[in-house]
């Protein structure tokens, strides 16, 4: 007889020092998406769930059961109501299907709600409770997943991807399905322990190409050869959640849970934990400020990608700071392109045509930026991202763009939907090249890299004022793990 295995998430990277709530809206107008909509949606596409279908359709023996998945675009804490209510309702879907024999989970592993901070602990530990101890729930994690010890109690196998821009999603899903098929057989039964470090790596210093990361991660895969381990994952943890679980963290796993097994999980958890201890300082951001490099970037190789973390739509922020707009213009730069989230502004280019100058007031609602500029065009902001990106996705909707100029000669993307800068099609869709630009500001940190690296032979990461700003130790905390570096002293 088949056996059917079960797939379904809930994914949200949860910013808790945002002040707006993330509602069902935001789920469903970001990806709300059930039974076959899943393999519609990802299917030879280079998502994790993509990974999982390619595999999963491959193996002569077992059939995958699409359930449910909800992705919100990062953002505030998740009201209790709208947690309930998708949960519910997966659960609801769930029950539809069963029995199965096994289950993909496909959590973010930083979601947080009022009621509920470890948000994917809890529902990994509703579903533990609804299938029983004898159904396999194996899953991928974001790596900026504050992973709890609940949810590695629930699950019997958690991955996280291995990148930073997220460039092997696919693989990661594959590596979760694989690992799911040998434990149904019979050749498996996984075993995994949680490692929480004293350490929340800085988030400008977690690209896995560059230094420290790269040399952590090389560290961990020798390790997980040398002991034969089934994953030594590394959680870079997001700093933006005032959670108990914030932090950076080790998910060791094996193959199965003999003393053997079990000596080489802890040996290779230790090594890494002495890795990431004597190299501490390194993992502590530079928190570069425009003003200390403008000059070495006016003369550095165009165009230069200039990384506005404070205003990461990524991490949750709402992408409509005009900081670098405002300093740019200040100083008489031109050749400058930044995406804004701006509903507003699009609604009032709407009742222009090409060529018209409009006044717009762009930033906070709070601190508005009053601007001049020349409409370019007014588009639908649907493209399409065909090469492995950060986040997997192949789809995107901006919603109504509106294209404009300064009077300065600077371009300025007016979006009605937030949309992270993970793909370059973000402008050549739209007939803007990334070549006739000097400086191309993208809200991110890392993962725009994996966009623009091809055309831009310069990167700077800036420290930007905003709700993502690079020094985590100015955040309010009053929930986080003590001690963590580089809040507290810690001893190697």
């Amino acid at each position: 007889m088949r056996k059917r295995v079960a797939l379904l998430g809930i994914y949200h990277e949860t910013n808790t020092f945002i002040d707006v709530a993330t509602t069902l809206d935001d789920f469903k107008n970001g990806y709300w998406l059930e039974r076959d909509a899943i393999r519609a949606e990802y299917q030879g596409a280079h998502h994790e769930i993509s990974g999982v279908i390619e595999v999963i359709d491959a193996s002569p023996d077992v059939d995958l059961v699409p359930v449910f998945y909800a992705m919100a675009t990062p953002g505030g804490i998740i009201s209790d109501e709208t947690y309930e209510a998708i949960r519910f309702h997966m659960m609801a879907m769930l029950d539809d299907v069963l029995p199965v024999e096994g289950c993909i989970v496909v959590p973010h592993g930083a979601g947080v709600t009022p009621t509920n901070p470890d948000m994917d602990g809890h529902w990994l530990g509703a579903l533990r409770e609804k299938l029983g101890s004898n159904i396999p729930i194996i899953g991928t994690l974001d790596p900026h997943a504050n992973v709890s010890p609940e949810m590695v109690l629930a699950t019997d196998f958690l991955i996280p991807y291995r990148t930073n821009p997220h460039i092997d999603q696919f693989a990661t899903g594959c590596k979760a399905a694989e690992v799911m098929l040998k434990t149904l057989c019979g050749d498996i039964k996984p075993a995994q322990k949680l490692f929480q470090l004293p350490l929340a790596i800085s988030i400008e210093q977690q690209n896995t190409n560059a230094h420290p990361c790269k040399g952590f991660y090389e560290y961990a895969h020798q390790l997980q050869t040398e002991y034969q381990l089934l994953s030594a994952g590394i959680l870079l943890g997001f700093p933006y959640a005032d959670v108990k679980e914030m932090g950076s963290a080790l998910i060791i796993a094996s193959q199965n849970n003999s003393s053997q097994e079990t000596e080489n999980i802890e040996n290779a958890g230790h090594a890494l934990r002495e890795y990431a201890l004597v190299h501490l300082q390194d993992f502590d951001g530079k928190k570069v400020k425009i003003d200390s490099v403008l000059s070495d970037l006016l003369d550095a190789p165009k165009p230069v990608l200039a990384l506005d973390i404070g205003d990461n739509v990524g991490g949750g922020a709402p992408g409509d700071s005009t900081y670098l707009l405002e300093y740019f213009e200040k100083k008489n730069i031109d050749g400058v392109f930044i995406c804004l989230y701006h509903p507003e502004s699009v609604k009032q280019c709407l009742n222009y045509q090409t060529g018209d100058t409009v006044k717009i007031d762009l930033g906070e609602t709070d601190k508005t930026y009053p601007v001049e500029v020349t409409l370019q065009f007014v588009t639908a902001g649907v493209f399409q991202e065909d090469t492995p990106k950060h986040g997997g996705f192949v789809n995107y909707d901006m919603g109504t763009i509106a294209v404009v100029k300064t009077l300065l000669g600077n371009t300025i993307m007016l979006t009605t939907k937030r949309t992270p800068p993970y793909s370059i099609r973000q402008l050549t869709a739209f007939g803007l090249a990334p070549i006739d630009f000097n400086f191309i500001v993208a809200k991110g940190v890392n993962a725009p890299i994996a966009a623009y690296s091809s055309v831009c032979p310069t990167i700077a990461q800036l420290d930007t004022p905003g709700v993502t700003q690079a020094d985590m130790t100015l955040f309010p905390y009053k929930h986080r793990r003590r001690p963590l570096f580089p809040f507290e002293k810690v001893v190697a």
